[in-house]
């Protein structure tokens, strides 16, 4: 059992196996969604590189913007512009046919006021499930929720460094990369020995429910 964790988690049932599954680029179309907020704002994204703020540039510019710019961007999106959000192609029918034979949990990293924006983006979906948000590395707190059932467990997410700290803290719970975005996809790293990695929602709801345990369409 991992140590008792400094956060609240949610009730799930102990008897069914768990998915903790990411938000952005994985539930949603993030890279899309930014990109249109900071356009509203004067600004360009350029899918140049597997980074966010090094991708923001004013019109014309060859120097990216600077890191206070691009922070600043990023927490008013979170504030402002998160919820028009498009959802990732067959997420939402994927997790709707998974939720009746396992638990869903998701685990997030956003900056904290993006709690109550991110909740209606998710219920507004029809993907209202527990929803936990989290600062650096994911490890502690999926090893803290696959704690909670008895069943097996997996986790997606977009990110190598959450995926690999996921391995290292829970390594028996079942691991897969999803990177929504077309534009993004060629420019993520990927550890395919580590880590299969899935682009595709009806693709990755198979090898979700094989991972679990379980049968869906």
């Amino acid at each position: 059992m991992p140590p008792a964790a400094p956060f609240d988690l949610p009730r799930i049932d102990r008897e069914k196996p768990l998915l903790i599954v990411d938000v952005d680029e994985v539930l949603g179309l993030f890279m899309h969604g930014f990109g249109a907020f900071v356009a509203q704002r004067g600004y360009e994204l350029r899918l140049e590189r597997f980074a966010l703020f090094q991708n923001l540039y004013r019109p014309g510019a060859l120097e990216h913007l600077d890191l206070d710019t691009g922070r600043e961007l990023f927490n008013e999106f979170f504030r402002h512009g998160s919820e028009e959000m498009l959802p990732t192609p067959d997420a939402v029918d994927s997790l709707t046919a998974l939720s009746p034979h396992a638990s869903i949990v998701i685990l997030t990293n956003a900056p904290d006021h993006a709690r109550e924006p991110r909740a209606r983006w998710l219920a507004r979906h029809g993907m209202d499930y527990p929803l936990l948000i989290n600062s650096g590395p994911k490890g502690s707190m999926v090893a803290a929720l696959a704690a909670l059932t008895a069943g097996p467990s997996a986790f997606v997410d977009d990110l190598i460094p959450n995926l690999d700290s996921a391995a290292e803290a829970a390594p028996a719970v079942s691991r897969f990369q999803l990177v929504a975005d077309p534009r993004l996809a060629p420019l993520a790293p990927s550890a395919p020995e580590r880590h299969p990695r899935i682009d595709d929602w009806p693709t990755l709801r198979l090898a979700l429910a094989e991972a679990l345990g379980v049968k869906v369409r």
